[in-house]
This record gives C-alpha cells, structure tokens and sequence, in this order.
C-alpha cells in the first residue's frame, strides 16, 4: 500500500484552545482509511473546534489508547495544507503480527510489572534505602524520577547510578535494597489485573511458558510463589544467570532454548523499555503492558502494541485472531 493510499484527509482547522481529546464517537474505520476528527467537548455537546497541529498530535496517543490499533506511523509526514491536514492511517501490522505466530507454541512472561504491580513497592524501598544514604542530598526521589532512573535496570547500573565508580559497594546496596522489597512484597503483592484470566487461556491452549526477569532470583521466586504460579511456569530465567542481561535478548533467547521452542511461534509480555527492547531484540513480538511506565517511551521501543493490563480489549482481540489463525 503507497504512503498516499495510506493517508487521509481530515478537517483540521488550526488555532488554541487547552484540552481536547479524540472522541471514540468521532473515528470511524473504514480500512484502510481512518477518518479523524479532534474535538473539545463539554458534557453537553461534543462539536469539532480549531486546532492546532500539537493537538492532532494528542488526538493520535489518546487513539493509542482507545482503538484496536495501536502502532502508529511516525507524525512527520503531517503537512499543513490551510484548513486541512494530512493524518497517518495506523499500521495494522501491530496487531496482525501475532497471526503470524500460529500455530503458537510459545508464551514468554516478564515478573515485575507484568505480572504484579511491584514498582511502587520496589519504590518505596529504594527511596528508603537512598535517604538513608542521603542520595540526592537526603531528600527522598519521586516516583517520576525513580521510572526514569531505575525502573526496569539491571542491578548493575543500579549500583552504579548510586555509587558511580563503586561497583563493589553498589551491589551491595542493591542487595540491602532487594531484602527491604522481599519483606515489604511478602505482604503486599496483588496480580494484575486479568493475569487468572490470561493464565487460564495459556493453559487451556496447552502452551510452554517461561518467566524472563532481570530481578535475583530471590525477587522472582518470592513473586510467583506469592501470586500462586510456582506450577504455572515451566522455567524462570534469570538474567544475571545469562551471559547478558535484558535489554540484551540473552535471557529470551535462553527461555526458548530452555522451552525448545521457536522465536517464530511465540510472543512476549513486558513492561518496561527495557525488556521491551530484549524481546524485540530476540525476534519476538513483545506486548507492552502500560502499568506504570509512560506509554511514549514503551512505544519507542517497539512493543507489537500497549495494553493497560490483562482485561484490555486489545489483548483478546488480538488473541481471538491468533486463534482463528491457527484454526486455518
């Protein structure tokens, strides 16, 4: 399909206003076109008002969120043309990616993140464990800056973020850290939302699965003891025990050699930039979960498409497709 017969023009009038969103009601899709339309709405009235090219911009990451597609073509090609605009239609590739995995062999989990919402405790530890070593002059860090710096890290650029030079004497902050978290999560630690539903769907089909963490292997067996799925996985590869650890493919690589199953029938679930970038790396289709990272930086690493978690209609869209292909 050209760029041209991929493009579409919308009625885009260009001036300021502060808050507008893509109203569901207002995009319909006719494949391969989609027709946009960005409003600002009160709870009266929804009607279409100028905008400016910043607010399609908008428009197009609030549709990430709302539709059945979620992979965008990159804004550059938008050209202001007077009172009209040129909108790149989604790419479809991101969800009909999985339909080329069946028949699927394969279901490859991250731990932190992606089956429980661990950060805000692993935050809490951290920040504690910092103050106490007055890191950023005694001041406890935000959650923003603790995603930014931290989330998703292996613990050796942790221990270096914190004692830059100090490898030895960072680790073993890590370490300290890591206990603190194992004691705060054996009392606190929920799934995610959906992960029973998701779990039973692995099951019923019959598929290998493996959990793939850059956590100790401490952290990761505390976890799927707690959340009830010691049973669940066939193996949990642990990066430090690679020779590389995520965002390398190494750990990925070694859950499908561990499986004896192939990077051509199976997929990913990860939530952080990071393992998001060792999954595609591996030559998997990687879906994202939005749990606490910010959706722009997932989506620079090339996740398949976000979910915000196992209940997202996306996700069983997706899933119900893959069936259906493998029912072929």
């Amino acid at each position: 399909m050209s760029l041209k017969q991929r493009m579409v023009a919308s009625e885009i009038h260009f001036g300021r206003f502060d808050k507008y969103y893509a109203s569901s009601r207002e995009v319909k899709l006719c494949p391969p076109q989609i027709h946009l339309a960005c409003v600002k709405t009160n709870f009266k009235q929804t009607v279409t008002k100028a905008c400016s090219q910043n607010c399609v911009e908008r428009c197009l990451h609030h549709l990430q969120r709302c539709l059945f597609y979620s992979s965008w073509e990159k804004f550059s090609n938008f050209k202001n043309k007077g009172k009209r605009g040129w909108i790149l239609c989604p790419n479809k590739s991101s969800m009909s990616s999985l339909t080329r995995l069946a028949p699927l062999e394969a279901v490859l989990f991250d731990v932190d993140g992606t089956l429980c919402d661990s950060d805000p405790l692993h935050y809490y530890a951290l920040r504690e464990m910092l103050q106490q070593i007055g890191f950023n002059g005694g001041a406890p860090i935000t959650e923003e800056y603790f995603i930014e710096t931290f989330s998703g890290k292996h613990s050796d650029d942790t221990a270096l973020i914190v004692f830059p030079g100090d490898l030895e004497r960072g680790l073993k902050f890590v370490e300290d850290k890591e206990d603190m978290f194992r004691r705060v999560a054996a009392d606190q630690l929920n799934p995610l939302k959906g992960l029973d539903k998701v779990r039973k769907w692995v099951e019923n089909h019959g598929l290998k699965r493996a959990a793939v963490t850059n956590a100790p292997r401490a952290n990761a067996e505390l976890m799927i003891s707690k959340l009830g799925l010691l049973d669940f996985f066939d193996a949990v590869i642990i990066g430090d025990e690679c020779e590389h650890a995520k965002p390398h493919p190494d750990p990925y690589l070694k859950a499908l050699e561990v499986l004896k199953a192939s990077k051509d029938h199976a997929f990913v679930f990860e939530d952080s930039v990071s393992g998001i970038k060792a999954g595609v790396a591996a030559g998997m289709p990687v879906i994202g979960l939005a749990t606490r990272n910010p959706e722009h930086l997932l989506m620079e690493a090339k996740p398949a498409f976000l979910i915000k978690d196992y209940e997202d209609p996306k996700l069983w869209a997706a899933l119900e497709e893959l069936d259906k292909a493998g029912a072929r």
